[in-house]
């Protein structure tokens, strides 16, 4: 099933902790790819980049599936670049700098080979960018995931509504779903972000897992205790390529198949965190992931007599 992933590809450096890095590869729209390469043969990516964007990044890419006919590339300008500081819980961040470039007046283009798609991931970019792919698809797709924050709820509130309206899946954390609805409660506010837009609402809780809601059903998968959290960066994005990957591999989009998929983007999420930036994701075998899966599995089986 062919997959259209737009987003940022970017620069990230990354204090911890554990360490720091310089500048590396990072941005929604790599962690997404290189998370849903594990589901699908190809990807289709729309994105912006700098001339300063290194051709090893790029063929990273490629050799994951990641078709790079969108990849806008602006001479004579740079790469989308953010730098963060994480705090000792690594559940709260300081963001240090961010430098648009690019990004600021990115104007998205679908190639005409990718307008067919069935699935479409929105990742976290500006409503109104998110919404002119959408104006750019003849067809509606299969499905559509947007991933927002709480920077647009801000400043584009209005904007941000509008694109809502076309969304079968939302992802948010749990701060931007109390944001978002008004409502301190994650169930009451469910209840409001559906009246929306959304069909399915996803609340990620980072280290506690992740719920998932429709107006009639609500699912909760817990996240897997890990040892080490080296860097959370990337870990939503890769959460969300997961997800859509799986989605679009076994071509079900029902409620339960969507239990299955927030198992396996929350598998791969446990692998992003391990190292900095995209360096575990570029490296896990499959055998480490259907182990992963199945302590998943393990996690949440219990027997009970009733």
């Amino acid at each position: 099933m062919s997959l259209l992933i737009v987003g940022t590809v970017a620069f990230d450096a990354i204090e911890t902790p554990f360490g720091k890095t310089d500048k590396i590869l990072g941005g929604a729209a790599t962690y997404i790819g290189l998370s849903a390469s594990r589901y699908l043969p190809k990807q289709n990516l729309v994105s912006v980049v700098g001339e300063d964007f290194p051709q090893e990044h790029m063929d990273l890419l490629s050799d994951r599936g990641v078709d790079l006919e969108g990849l806008q590339i602006k001479q004579g300008e740079k790469t989308f670049f953010w730098s963060g500081k994480y705090h000792n819980d690594m559940n709260s961040r300081d963001t240090l700098d961010t430098q648009l470039n690019v990004l600021a007046e990115f104007d998205p283009v679908v190639p005409e080979s990718y307008k067919d798609c069935e699935f479409l991931m929105l990742g976290n970019l500006l409503p109104s960018v998110q919404q002119r792919v959408l104006e750019q698809l003849p067809n509606r797709p299969k499905l559509i995931v947007l991933d927002t924050m709480n920077f647009w709820m801000d400043n584009f509130w209005d904007d941000l509504m509008e694109a809502l309206k076309n969304v079968d899946v939302l992802t948010i954390n749990d701060e931007e779903a109390r944001q978002l609805s008004g409502e301190y409660s994650l169930v009451k506010a469910a209840k409001k972000i559906l009246t929306m837009g959304p069909k399915n609402l996803i609340i990620k809780k980072g280290e506690h897992g992740a719920l998932l809601f429709n107006n009639e059903e609500v699912f909760f998968a817990p996240a897997l205790p890990l040892e080490d959290v080296f860097d959370p960066t990337g870990a939503g994005d890769t959460f969300a390529g997961g997800f859509i990957g799986y989605l679009a591999k076994t071509n079900d989009i029902s409620f339960n198949n969507m239990k299955r998929a927030i198992i396996h983007g929350s598998a791969l999420a446990s692998f992003c965190v391990e190292k900095f930036g995209t360096v575990r994701l570029e490296n896990v075998t499959d055998s480490e992931i259907e182990e992963r899966l199945n302590a998943f599995i393990d996690l949440v089986q219990v027997e009970m007599h009733l």
